[in-house]
């Protein structure tokens, strides 16, 4: 009944692209229509983690949580997309919708901002989509605030809002 996390290998990137979707799907079904959620497949998504993970490797670090061998979750860190050299991006944090409330999140959390602290940077920031208010919430227990930044994307046709947040190291 253990978490281990563990630095994630290439071997690890198609059942990370699976867990990722099926994340997606159960967290943001809640806000976004179906039809923005049918695509990537879980089989897509591990395609997309297995290019990301040869392009980015050497400045970004994913760990995975696993519970009794099982892949539960992972964390995705890398330099700032905006270019400070003090400030690392958490880019994801992601579970089985089954580990919610379980601890794992907190974990992966503190892992990603040490593992931020050991690359020297002293702010550490994350992009959330405004409308996921489980994943704001926490975040803002974790430490995290707002910096009034917006920006627009889309998952898969719906257009969405996400918010900056930032923490010190």
């Amino acid at each position: 009944m253990t978490v281990i996390l563990r630095r994630a290998t290439a071997d690890d990137l198609l059942a990370v692209g699976a867990l990722h979707q099926h994340s997606r799907v159960a967290t943001y079904s809640s806000f976004l229509p179906p039809e923005a959620l049918a695509e990537p497949t879980p089989e897509a998504m591990g395609r997309y983690w297995a290019e990301r993970w040869v392009w980015e490797r050497d400045d970004h670090l994913m760990t995975v949580a696993e519970r009794d061998g099982t892949l539960v979750g992972f964390s995705y860190v890398g330099p700032d997309d905006e270019g400070d050299p003090a400030t690392g991006l958490l880019n994801a944090i992601h579970l089985d919708p089954a580990e919610r409330g379980r601890g794992v999140g907190r974990e992966l959390m503190i892992d990603a901002l040490d593992t931020m602290r050991s690359r020297g940077w002293r702010r550490a920031v994350l992009w959330v989509l405004a409308q996921n208010d489980s994943a704001r919430r926490f975040y803002e227990r974790g430490g995290w605030t707002p910096t009034g930044a917006k920006r627009e994307d889309l998952i898969g046709p719906a257009v969405t809002t996400q918010l900056r947040y930032a923490r010190p190291l």
